[in-house]
């Protein structure tokens, strides 16, 4: 998806710096922009590595000067029962999900405020951060996380003309599936990612069959990065890129509505 969004950016004639962990992912991005007269950088960062984040900012204004948009998009998944789960599953898909989203606000916020002109911040959270979903326990703690986060500070930098969306998307064609081929060999973990869709009992076969229907019905990214480059147009506060999920939102609202008229009855009951 982040590659989607910086071709919808270069298409809308602003300059784009793409941050990877992968050396061979980067090499590509920068062929295929070199045939092409946008203005891109390409850097390499771990956006768990707070150094190198604020390195990477510090070249973004070398070569830009100003820095208006940041797009917090780096994502990993773990999936199983949380009976299952480690520490270094925490601890990996945490680090990535949710401090790669804290450490670019951190790193990019007073920067777009001093200089005055207003800015953007894009923080990719899921629908796993609005609907909980078995065996994802690990990856919906870290997407609620964003959605709140993203709620805050849209508040606080309304003040500073600074706009903030949260992409939600369901499933699009993405390498998530994959992600476990960056995981730190410290966090190593025994799970293989795709397992987060594939809850279902059945033979390698069959899982695998599974995912490559899921992925087939999947939305392609493209779709993604122009509707993100739309919400920045206008400060959208959320990005629903699937609106079959509506009726699963509502269904969770409806229950946090009964709930509180369930305690509302019993204040009143108990005279509280």
């Amino acid at each position: 998806m982040g590659l989607a969004m910086a071709r919808s950016f270069t298409a809308a004639g602003m300059k784009v710096v793409i941050a990877d962990i992968e050396d061979a992912a980067l090499a590509a991005v920068a062929q295929e922009f070199a045939a092409t007269n946008a203005d891109v950088l390409t850097l390499k960062v771990d956006v768990t590595d707070r150094a190198a984040m604020e390195e990477a900012a510090q070249a973004t204004q070398e070569a830009f000067a100003k820095v208006h948009v940041v797009c917090n998009n780096a994502g990993v998944a773990v999936g199983g029962s949380v009976v299952d789960m480690t520490y270094e599953d925490w601890d990996w898909v945490m680090k990535v999900n949710l401090d790669g989203v804290i450490n670019g606000i951190q790193t990019f916020v007073k920067r777009i405020i001093a200089h005055g002109e207003g800015g953007h911040i894009i923080n990719t959270a899921s629908m796993a951060g609005h609907m909980a979903i078995p065996a994802l326990s690990v990856y919906n703690t870290t997407k609620f996380a964003v959605v709140g986060l993203s709620e805050a500070i849209r508040l606080d930098l309304a003040a500073h003309d600074i706009g903030v969306s949260v992409l939600c998307p369901g499933v699009v064609k993405t390498n998530i599936f994959e992600s476990g081929r960056n995981r730190p060999e410290a966090l190593t973990g025994e799970r293989d990612t795709s397992a987060m869709v594939l809850t279902a009992q059945g033979t390698d076969e069959e899982r695998q069959a599974q995912l490559a229907a899921l992925l087939d019905d999947a939305l392609e990214p493209a779709i993604v990065g122009d509707m993100v480059l739309d919400a920045i147009l206008h400060n959208d506060e959320y990005i629903f890129t699937h609106p079959k999920f509506l009726d699963a939102t509502d269904g969770r609202n409806s229950q946090i509505q009964s709930s509180f008229e369930r305690w509302a009855k019993y204040r009143e009951a108990h005279g509280a």
